[in-house]
């Protein structure tokens, strides 16, 4: 991918001066859904897909962006001194929100850059494909540039120019994961502290598999933002009767005890599941830190059932993968991934029942829906970095 890369953009900006490469990766998140903005836990891992990238720093402020893969969009250029935020969700959005999201919090950028990129990972398939990009901007920026700047700052430059620069009211979650992945780990964090740890992933006998329905979503629009809003009503119905700062702060009996208080039946169901997934979430990494796989299943199991039901962003194409996992007894757990309405399902599958899993789910869901599904075995990954060739 870098060779093709880097002759692509010899080609288009020259091949004098310092180029440099770069990759932020992708994130699978393995429980934890909905909660980042609520003051939950999540427990993602970064991917080895992501969005690779080839820069040199220019001497004016302007930059040139062109992405291998979207072709037809050409070459986008555009001022760093000028930049506004819009709503558009395009690749290149993501890059000009990063470099606005930086002066913004006094990160100066003093100058433009030639950039060429490339992904190996799906759009829209709830793999934070838009995450990646602005975390590979973050890192291209904090090098090129030499800002002096944590990993955990670059997660919270991408989320910050997710929210405000574009207009997606996203948690944490994402960019945090692309930034700050370890390989064979997953990251145990807390969204209301920023307060996390690596749990190694010592799967020995089986496998996670990501499923992706070929159904894209699209997260900026109103839906994703509805979640949130309603989830924020709850919270301000119960800080009425309880001193809490966030949904996380609660645990199931004090949800209970407290609930009545959430008046609209719609804004109780959403509040209902960021609570108690906040608390599978911390169950779900007790078991496997214990080193009971089967109860970490059962916890995925039960995360689709809330996200389908109290949270509804499942859709009908992810509740059909998870339906066909879950028939099959090699697999441990199955739930959607993501934000929902589309993109992925993610399993633990025992090794040896790996191919019986694609073959059956495949064809099951190919039977139900007349779509194609595609699957890829996840390896937990680095975060976003320069890549020295």
């Amino acid at each position: 991918m870098i060779e093709k890369l880097l002759e692509e953009f010899k080609s288009r900006f020259g091949s004098e001066g310092d180029i440099r490469c770069y990759f932020a990766p992708g994130r699978v998140n393995l429980i934890g859904e909905h909660t980042d903005y609520n003051g939950g836990h999540v427990f993602p891992c970064a991917l080895t897909m992501g969005n690779y990238a080839v820069a040199r720093k220019r001497d004016d402020s302007i930059v040139r962006w062109y992405n291998m893969t979207y072709p037809d969009d050409g070459v986008q250029e555009a001022d760093i001194t000028k930049l506004a935020p819009n709503d558009n969700g395009i690749w290149y959005d993501y890059q000009q929100g990063v470099i606005w999201a930086f002066e913004k919090n006094g990160y100066h950028v003093p100058n433009g850059y030639d950039m060429v990129m490339a992904a190996d990972i799906p759009a829209g398939s709830g793999l934070s494909a838009s995450a990646s990009i602005e975390e590979v901007a973050a890192v291209i920026c904090r090098d090129l540039f030499n800002i002096d700047m944590t990993m955990v700052d670059c997660a919270l430059m991408g989320q910050y120019s997710e929210n405000q620069y574009n207009g997606m009211n996203c948690g944490i979650m994402d960019q945090f994961a692309s930034a700050m992945g370890k390989k064979d780990n997953a990251i145990f964090l807390d969204t209301a502290t920023l307060k996390y740890d690596y749990v190694p992933l010592n799967l020995k006998d089986e496998k996670i598999v990501i499923t992706n329905t070929k159904v894209k979503h699209k997260l900026a629009g109103s839906a994703y933002n509805d979640r949130r809003r309603e989830s924020e009503t709850a919270l301000a119905d119960l800080q009425k009767v309880v001193d809490i700062k966030s949904l996380g702060d609660l645990d199931e009996a004090g949800f209970e005890k407290y609930k009545e208080a959430i008046k609209d039946p719609v804004c109780l169901k959403r509040a209902h599941h960021a609570v108690y997934e906040n608390q599978r979430t911390i169950k779900a990494v007790e078991a496997l830190k214990s080193g009971d796989i089967e109860a970490f299943g059962k916890l995925m199991n039960e995360s689709h059932v809330s996200l389908r039901d109290d949270y509804e962003v499942s859709c009908k194409e992810l509740d059909i993968l998870a339906e066909e996992a879950w028939k099959l007894p090699g697999v441990i757990g199955s739930r959607m991934t993501g934000g929902g309405f589309g993109g992925c399902t993610v399993s633990i599958v025992k090794n040896d029942a790996v191919e019986e899993f694609k073959e059956k789910v495949g064809k099951a869901y190919t039977e139900r829906t007349g779509l194609v599904a595609e699957f890829y075995i996840a390896d937990a990954a680095d975060g976003a970095r320069r890549i020295d060739v």
